[in-house]
């Protein structure tokens, strides 16, 4: 038995059957033995799976050409901060503030980078591939979200699907429990909460059906939406509540190592990392009950190619000397923009505040295909 799973045994013994919420949490985030709280390399080709960030640094330089769009719509204010949530190596920030001083000298001046971090292990990465930028003040790692008074863009990645979620099928709401020194699924009542979620932002569960529902995001989200005038822009792959009407995104949990999905979220505690689809239909009205406006959302294919549509993805190519070297790059930008990578899976979530509705809907991001005949 590892040590994690010792651990949940124990925590169920002494308090009764916990809900899988709990499980998920410990899994993902115990403090020592947590799936990101290890010091091995989730990230990358040879880890459990790999962002947008891994995949190219023009994933970041297409985005800091967005967030410095966003900065003068927001009318250039002399100090903008950007938080990102759950930054993994910091890879993505690396990429977004070299390129930033390199292309958008007057954006980069005014930018303050804030990288929203809980594990230690991730953060002494983080301290290492950002060490010049962190001395110079210009970036900070902190462990919570705090409020920052001024202009904000809150950026996630691949952060709201690694929250923990609770579980519900018809026979009620799961819970974690111990047989034989076994854990094993049990159920008890939803609760009121539970069921006015479904009402309002999903769908219940038919026979043999499981659906997630994600507290912890629409918590996270809530309490990003807390700031006097800017962006939230979150990118993830999820669903709608009318995609689950039509049937699709029901029962999404998934337990990856190595990039293949495994059988059980309930092998290897801590080894393995677990994951469910995004519900923005409760995401956007989280942020909409703090006085933002969410727009409609967009897949990141369409996001992407919006944005590098005038040049051409040519801060993808700018490095590139020789042909094999144009080649390698096609293909990893294939994979951030085509159906078949992460193009039509991932959708992109932006919600404003204080900023004019006609400004908000010119941003390059929701610009791909306008000028198409219907």
């Amino acid at each position: 038995m590892n040590a994690l799973r010792e651990k949940i045994v124990r925590e169920i013994r002494e308090r009764g059957p916990i809900p899988f919420s709990r499980y998920m949490e410990l899994c993902l985030y115990d403090p020592e033995l947590g799936y990101y709280s290890r010091h091995v390399e989730q990230f990358g080709k040879t880890g459990d799976f790999y962002t947008s960030s891994d995949v190219h640094a023009v994933f970041g330089r297409v985005m800091a050409r967005q967030f410095e769009e966003i900065w003068r719509i927001l009318g250039r204010p002399e100090k903008i901060t950007v938080k990102e949530l759950g930054p993994g190596r910091g890879l993505f920030a690396q990429d977004v503030l070299d390129w930033s001083e390199k292309k958008f000298p007057d954006f980069y001046d005014a930018l303050h980078y804030v990288l929203i971090e809980r594990s230690a292990p991730l953060c002494q990465r983080i301290a290492a591939n950002l060490k010049p930028r962190l001395k110079a003040g210009k970036a900070e790692v902190v462990a919570a979200y705090e409020r920052v008074a001024g202009v904000v863009i809150v950026f996630a990645n691949e952060f709201f699907d690694a929250l923990p979620v609770e579980i519900l099928s018809e026979r009620g709401s799961l819970r974690v429990d111990v047989r034989n020194g076994r854990l094993v699924e049990t159920w008890v009542p939803s609760s009121a909460e539970e069921l006015e979620f479904l009402d309002r932002y999903s769908v219940h569960p038919e026979n043999g059906e499981r659906l997630e529902i994600g507290f912890d995001a629409r918590s996270a989200m809530t309490q990003t939406a807390e700031f006097e005038k800017g962006f939230v822009v979150a990118i993830d792959y999820g669903y709608t509540r009318e995609e689950q009407l039509a049937g699709r995104h029901r029962g999404t949990l998934k337990a990856i190592r190595q990039h293949a999905v495994s059988m059980s979220p309930y092998e290897a505690p801590g080894e393995q990392d677990l994951t469910a689809d995004v519900n923005f239909t409760a995401l956007a009205a989280a942020v909409e009950k703090h006085g933002l406006r969410a727009e409609r959302l967009v897949t990141q294919s369409q996001f992407l190619m919006g944005i590098a549509e005038t040049n051409q993805f040519a801060d993808a190519f700018e490095d590139c000397r020789l042909p094999q070297e144009r080649t390698k790059v096609a293909l990893q930008l294939k994979h951030l923009v085509t159906p078949a990578g992460m193009g039509e899976s991932f959708h992109v979530l932006v919600a404003s505040k204080g900023v004019e509705l006609e400004r908000v809907s010119k941003l390059a991001g929701f610009s791909f295909g306008k000028s198409t005949p219907a």
